[in-house]
Protein backbone atom coordinates (compact mmCIF):
# COMPACT_ATOMS: atom_id res chain seq x y z
CA UNK A 1 0.00 0.00 0.00
CA UNK A 2 1.44 3.38 -1.06
CA UNK A 3 2.23 5.78 1.79
CA UNK A 4 3.38 9.38 1.31
CA UNK A 5 5.15 11.42 3.99
CA UNK A 6 5.80 15.07 4.77
CA UNK A 7 7.83 16.79 7.51
CA UNK A 8 6.07 19.83 8.96
CA UNK A 9 8.09 23.03 8.68
CA UNK A 10 8.19 26.02 11.00
CA UNK A 11 5.56 27.62 8.77
CA UNK A 12 3.30 24.59 9.25
CA UNK A 13 3.37 24.80 13.05
CA UNK A 14 -0.15 25.43 14.33
CA UNK A 15 -1.82 24.18 11.16
CA UNK A 16 -4.19 21.22 11.12
CA UNK A 17 -2.97 17.99 9.53
CA UNK A 18 -5.64 18.29 6.84
CA UNK A 19 -4.16 21.62 5.73
CA UNK A 20 -0.82 20.08 4.74
CA UNK A 21 -2.59 17.05 3.28
CA UNK A 22 -4.63 19.28 0.96
CA UNK A 23 -1.64 21.59 0.37
CA UNK A 24 1.93 20.33 -0.08
CA UNK A 25 0.92 16.65 0.08
CA UNK A 26 -1.50 17.27 -2.85
CA UNK A 27 -4.32 15.07 -1.51
CA UNK A 28 -7.73 15.73 -3.05
CA UNK A 29 -10.74 16.41 -0.83
CA UNK A 30 -12.40 13.15 -1.90
CA UNK A 31 -9.30 11.17 -0.96
CA UNK A 32 -9.01 13.06 2.33
CA UNK A 33 -12.56 11.98 3.12
CA UNK A 34 -11.58 8.35 2.52
CA UNK A 35 -8.38 8.68 4.55
CA UNK A 36 -10.40 9.79 7.57
CA UNK A 37 -12.20 6.43 7.54
CA UNK A 38 -9.10 4.24 7.16
CA UNK A 39 -7.53 2.75 10.30
CA UNK A 40 -4.07 4.06 9.36
CA UNK A 41 -5.16 6.67 6.86
CA UNK A 42 -3.59 9.71 8.56
CA UNK A 43 -0.69 9.39 11.00
CA UNK A 44 1.67 11.82 12.71
CA UNK A 45 4.96 10.42 13.97
CA UNK A 46 3.58 6.93 13.41
CA UNK A 47 0.41 7.43 15.46
CA UNK A 48 -3.11 7.54 14.07
CA UNK A 49 -4.59 11.05 14.38
CA UNK A 50 -7.66 12.97 13.35
CA UNK A 51 -7.39 15.34 10.39
CA UNK A 52 -7.80 18.25 12.83
CA UNK A 53 -4.59 17.36 14.69
CA UNK A 54 -2.52 20.52 15.28
CA UNK A 55 1.01 20.16 13.94
CA UNK A 56 4.35 21.14 15.41
CA UNK A 57 7.50 21.81 13.42
CA UNK A 58 9.29 18.54 12.69
CA UNK A 59 6.17 16.36 12.88
CA UNK A 60 6.18 13.54 10.32
CA UNK A 61 2.81 13.39 8.59
CA UNK A 62 2.03 10.20 6.65
CA UNK A 63 -1.00 9.21 4.59
CA UNK A 64 -1.91 5.85 3.11
CA UNK A 65 -2.96 6.86 -0.40
CA UNK A 66 -2.96 3.53 -2.24
CA UNK A 67 -6.16 2.14 -3.75
CA UNK A 68 -8.56 0.18 -1.61
CA UNK A 69 -11.12 -0.85 -4.17
CA UNK A 70 -13.14 -4.06 -4.53
CA UNK A 71 -11.39 -6.74 -6.65
CA UNK A 72 -11.70 -6.02 -10.34
CA UNK A 73 -13.88 -8.25 -12.44
CA UNK A 74 -11.32 -8.03 -15.25
CA UNK A 75 -9.10 -11.14 -15.11
CA UNK A 76 -5.33 -10.55 -15.21
CA UNK A 77 -3.51 -12.01 -18.24
CA UNK A 78 0.21 -12.63 -18.37
CA UNK A 79 1.81 -10.97 -21.39
CA UNK A 80 5.14 -9.52 -22.47
CA UNK A 81 5.13 -5.80 -21.74
CA UNK A 82 7.75 -3.26 -22.78
CA UNK A 83 8.15 -0.85 -19.84
CA UNK A 84 10.11 2.31 -20.66
CA UNK A 85 9.99 3.78 -17.14
CA UNK A 86 8.77 2.71 -13.71
CA UNK A 87 8.88 3.92 -10.13
CA UNK A 88 6.65 3.60 -7.07
CA UNK A 89 3.85 5.67 -8.58
CA UNK A 90 4.13 5.63 -12.38
CA UNK A 91 5.05 3.48 -15.32
CA UNK A 92 5.36 4.21 -19.01
CA UNK A 93 4.45 1.25 -21.20
CA UNK A 94 5.20 0.92 -24.92
CA UNK A 95 1.96 -0.47 -26.37
CA UNK A 96 2.11 -2.78 -29.39
CA UNK A 97 -0.23 -2.52 -32.36
CA UNK A 98 -3.76 -3.93 -32.27
CA UNK A 99 -3.91 -4.32 -28.51
CA UNK A 100 -6.93 -2.56 -26.96
CA UNK A 101 -6.35 -0.64 -23.75
CA UNK A 102 -9.51 -1.95 -22.09
CA UNK A 103 -11.33 -5.29 -22.48
CA UNK A 104 -13.69 -5.46 -25.44
CA UNK A 105 -16.91 -7.39 -25.97
CA UNK A 106 -14.84 -10.22 -27.42
CA UNK A 107 -14.00 -12.47 -24.44
CA UNK A 108 -11.07 -13.98 -26.33
CA UNK A 109 -9.35 -10.64 -27.00
CA UNK A 110 -6.64 -9.60 -24.54
CA UNK A 111 -6.26 -6.01 -23.34
CA UNK A 112 -3.43 -3.91 -21.97
CA UNK A 113 -5.38 -3.45 -18.74
CA UNK A 114 -5.37 -7.20 -18.19
CA UNK A 115 -1.64 -7.38 -18.86
CA UNK A 116 -0.95 -4.60 -16.36
CA UNK A 117 -3.11 -6.25 -13.70
CA UNK A 118 -0.88 -9.32 -14.02
CA UNK A 119 2.28 -7.17 -14.05
CA UNK A 120 1.52 -5.01 -11.02
CA UNK A 121 1.71 -6.30 -7.48
CA UNK A 122 1.24 -5.20 -3.88
CA UNK A 123 -2.32 -3.98 -4.37
CA UNK A 124 -1.42 -1.56 -7.18
CA UNK A 125 -3.90 -1.14 -10.01
CA UNK A 126 -3.51 0.60 -13.39
CA UNK A 127 -5.01 4.03 -14.04
CA UNK A 128 -4.48 5.34 -17.58
CA UNK A 129 -3.43 8.98 -17.88
CA UNK A 130 -3.33 8.90 -21.67
CA UNK A 131 -5.10 6.35 -23.85
CA UNK A 132 -4.31 5.10 -27.33
CA UNK A 133 -6.61 3.61 -29.93
CA UNK A 134 -6.34 -0.13 -30.45
CA UNK A 135 -4.23 0.25 -33.59
CA UNK A 136 -2.00 3.06 -32.29
CA UNK A 137 1.41 2.05 -30.99
CA UNK A 138 3.80 3.64 -28.54
CA UNK A 139 4.15 5.24 -25.14
CA UNK A 140 1.38 5.51 -22.56
CA UNK A 141 1.59 6.93 -19.05
CA UNK A 142 -0.04 4.77 -16.38
CA UNK A 143 -0.32 5.45 -12.64
CA UNK A 144 -0.45 2.80 -9.94
CA UNK A 145 -3.04 4.52 -7.75
CA UNK A 146 -5.94 6.91 -7.95
CA UNK A 147 -3.87 9.42 -5.96
CA UNK A 148 -1.11 9.56 -8.58
CA UNK A 149 -3.73 9.62 -11.34
CA UNK A 150 -5.37 12.69 -9.84
CA UNK A 151 -1.99 14.44 -9.65
CA UNK A 152 -1.37 13.86 -13.37
CA UNK A 153 -4.92 14.80 -14.39
CA UNK A 154 -4.22 18.26 -12.97
CA UNK A 155 -1.17 18.51 -15.23
CA UNK A 156 -2.73 17.40 -18.52
CA UNK A 157 -2.54 20.05 -21.25
CA UNK A 158 -0.01 22.05 -19.24
CA UNK A 159 3.73 22.55 -19.70
CA UNK A 160 4.28 19.70 -17.23
CA UNK A 161 2.99 17.05 -19.67
CA UNK A 162 4.10 16.77 -23.28
CA UNK A 163 3.18 14.18 -25.92
CA UNK A 164 4.65 13.85 -29.38
CA UNK A 165 3.41 11.49 -32.10
CA UNK A 166 4.77 10.30 -35.41
CA UNK A 167 2.37 9.61 -38.25
CA UNK A 168 2.45 8.69 -41.93
CA UNK A 169 -0.14 10.56 -43.98
CA UNK A 170 -1.35 9.99 -47.52
CA UNK A 171 -0.13 12.65 -49.96
CA UNK A 172 2.46 15.43 -49.68
CA UNK A 173 1.16 17.58 -46.86
CA UNK A 174 0.83 21.24 -47.81
CA UNK A 175 1.60 23.51 -46.07
CA UNK A 176 4.43 21.51 -44.58
CA UNK A 177 3.71 22.70 -41.04
CA UNK A 178 0.95 24.45 -39.20
CA UNK A 179 -1.77 24.20 -36.60
CA UNK A 180 -5.23 22.70 -36.97
CA UNK A 181 -7.75 24.46 -34.76
CA UNK A 182 -11.03 22.73 -35.51
CA UNK A 183 -13.72 21.50 -33.06
CA UNK A 184 -14.44 17.77 -32.98
CA UNK A 185 -17.67 15.93 -32.17
CA UNK A 186 -19.47 12.72 -33.02
CA UNK A 187 -20.51 12.26 -36.64
CA UNK A 188 -24.25 12.20 -37.26
CA UNK A 189 -25.75 8.77 -36.69
CA UNK A 190 -22.56 7.29 -35.26
CA UNK A 191 -21.51 6.36 -31.73
CA UNK A 192 -17.88 5.86 -32.73
CA UNK A 193 -16.87 7.96 -35.73
CA UNK A 194 -15.92 11.59 -35.09
CA UNK A 195 -15.67 14.60 -37.36
CA UNK A 196 -14.97 18.32 -37.41
CA UNK A 197 -18.22 20.12 -36.63
CA UNK A 198 -19.15 23.66 -35.48
CA UNK A 199 -20.69 22.51 -32.20
CA UNK A 200 -17.87 20.11 -31.30
CA UNK A 201 -15.34 20.39 -28.49
CA UNK A 202 -12.39 22.74 -29.02
CA UNK A 203 -9.50 20.77 -30.51
CA UNK A 204 -6.00 21.87 -31.53
CA UNK A 205 -3.15 19.96 -33.19
CA UNK A 206 0.23 21.28 -34.34
CA UNK A 207 1.98 19.38 -37.14
CA UNK A 208 5.34 19.42 -38.88
CA UNK A 209 6.65 17.54 -41.91
CA UNK A 210 9.74 15.45 -41.16
CA UNK A 211 10.10 13.60 -44.47
CA UNK A 212 8.35 12.95 -47.76
CA UNK A 213 8.58 9.64 -49.59
CA UNK A 214 6.71 9.30 -52.84
CA UNK A 215 3.10 10.18 -52.14
CA UNK A 216 3.38 9.87 -48.36
CA UNK A 217 4.53 12.23 -45.59
CA UNK A 218 6.09 11.47 -42.22
CA UNK A 219 4.74 13.96 -39.70
CA UNK A 220 5.38 15.04 -36.14
CA UNK A 221 2.03 15.68 -34.44
CA UNK A 222 1.66 17.63 -31.20
CA UNK A 223 -1.84 17.48 -29.71
CA UNK A 224 -2.71 20.46 -27.54
CA UNK A 225 -6.05 18.96 -26.53
CA UNK A 226 -7.09 15.36 -26.01
CA UNK A 227 -10.21 14.52 -28.04
CA UNK A 228 -11.14 11.06 -29.23
CA UNK A 229 -9.43 10.27 -32.58
CA UNK A 230 -8.19 13.89 -32.65
CA UNK A 231 -5.03 13.37 -34.71
CA UNK A 232 -6.76 11.09 -37.19
CA UNK A 233 -9.73 13.43 -37.61
CA UNK A 234 -7.62 16.57 -37.99
CA UNK A 235 -5.34 15.10 -40.66
CA UNK A 236 -8.33 13.74 -42.58
CA UNK A 237 -9.92 17.19 -42.26
CA UNK A 238 -6.84 18.69 -43.95
CA UNK A 239 -7.22 16.19 -46.77
CA UNK A 240 -4.28 13.99 -45.73
CA UNK A 241 -5.69 11.00 -43.83
CA UNK A 242 -3.28 8.68 -42.09
CA UNK A 243 -2.15 5.71 -44.14
CA UNK A 244 -4.17 2.61 -43.28
CA UNK A 245 -6.89 4.58 -41.48
CA UNK A 246 -9.96 2.70 -42.66
CA UNK A 247 -12.30 4.91 -40.59
CA UNK A 248 -11.21 8.33 -41.85
CA UNK A 249 -9.36 7.42 -45.05
CA UNK A 250 -8.93 4.07 -46.71
CA UNK A 251 -7.34 0.69 -46.04
CA UNK A 252 -3.78 -0.08 -47.08
CA UNK A 253 -2.37 -3.50 -47.91
CA UNK A 254 0.99 -2.59 -46.37
CA UNK A 255 -0.29 -1.78 -42.88
CA UNK A 256 -3.33 -3.12 -41.05
CA UNK A 257 -3.86 -0.09 -38.79
CA UNK A 258 -3.72 3.72 -38.85
CA UNK A 259 -0.06 4.73 -39.16
CA UNK A 260 0.15 6.53 -35.83
CA UNK A 261 2.78 6.12 -33.10
CA UNK A 262 3.18 7.74 -29.66
CA UNK A 263 6.87 8.56 -30.04
CA UNK A 264 7.89 10.80 -27.13
CA UNK A 265 6.54 11.37 -23.64
CA UNK A 266 7.89 14.06 -21.34
CA UNK A 267 6.42 14.88 -17.95
CA UNK A 268 7.40 16.47 -14.68
CA UNK A 269 7.05 14.03 -11.81
CA UNK A 270 4.49 15.61 -9.46
CA UNK A 271 6.14 14.20 -6.32
CA UNK A 272 9.87 14.50 -7.05
CA UNK A 273 9.87 17.41 -9.50
CA UNK A 274 12.12 15.40 -11.82
CA UNK A 275 11.61 15.56 -15.59
CA UNK A 276 10.96 12.09 -17.07
CA UNK A 277 11.50 11.58 -20.81
CA UNK A 278 10.79 8.39 -22.76
CA UNK A 279 11.23 7.81 -26.50
CA UNK A 280 9.98 4.95 -28.65
CA UNK A 281 11.39 4.57 -32.19
CA UNK A 282 9.25 4.44 -35.31
CA UNK A 283 7.77 0.93 -35.69
CA UNK A 284 8.89 -1.19 -38.64
CA UNK A 285 5.45 -1.31 -40.26
CA UNK A 286 5.36 2.50 -40.43
CA UNK A 287 8.99 2.75 -41.50
CA UNK A 288 8.25 0.38 -44.36
CA UNK A 289 5.64 2.78 -45.72
CA UNK A 290 8.38 5.33 -46.38
CA UNK A 291 10.78 3.04 -48.26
Amino acid sequence: MRTITYVATEQDAGKRAEQVLLGPMQVSRSLLSRLKRRPDGICVNGQRVYSTYVLRAGDMVSAEVGDREPPRTVPPVEMDLVVAFEDEDFLVVDKPANLPVHPTKDPGEKSLEQGLLAYLSGGDSPHFVSRLDKGTTGLMLVTKSGYAHELMKRRLHTNAFHREYLAVAEGRVIPSCGTVDAPIGLADGSSYRHCVCPDGAASTTAYETLKTAGDRTLLRLLPQTGRTHQLRVHMAHLGFPLTGDWLYGRRCERIDRPALHSHRLLFRHPLTGEWIECISPLPKDMEGLLN
